[in-house]
């Protein structure tokens, strides 16, 4: 089953390599969608694919990559649709 999420990731997520190491994993379990830094420091991020990649791409940012030190993750219903996974520029 298809599945599309929405992340909104908290803590020190931004300026240890999370977005490039998100991408990585995302190709890795054949999830599409996007990764953002936010102005405020947080970091978004949209991800679609099968239901069970999905959560396992969820599972991976609750830690992130080795420097990261995730404090919070908000999980939401996404929407749209993606072909590959990609960095956005900040917003």
């Amino acid at each position: 089953m298809r599945t599309t999420k929405h992340l909104r990731l908290s803590g020190r997520v931004q300026g240890v390599f999370f977005r490039e190491s998100m991408c990585r994993e995302a190709a890795k379990l054949g999830v599409s969608g996007w990764v953002r830094n936010r102005r405020d420091g947080s970091l978004e991020a949209m991800l679609q694919g099968e239901a069970a990649q999905v959560e396992a791409l969820v599972t991976w940012a609750k830690r992130g990559p080795p420097a990261a030190q995730v404090e919070s993750m908000e999980i939401s219903e996404g929407e749209g649709e993606f072909t590959g996974f990609e960095r956005l520029p900040n917003s």
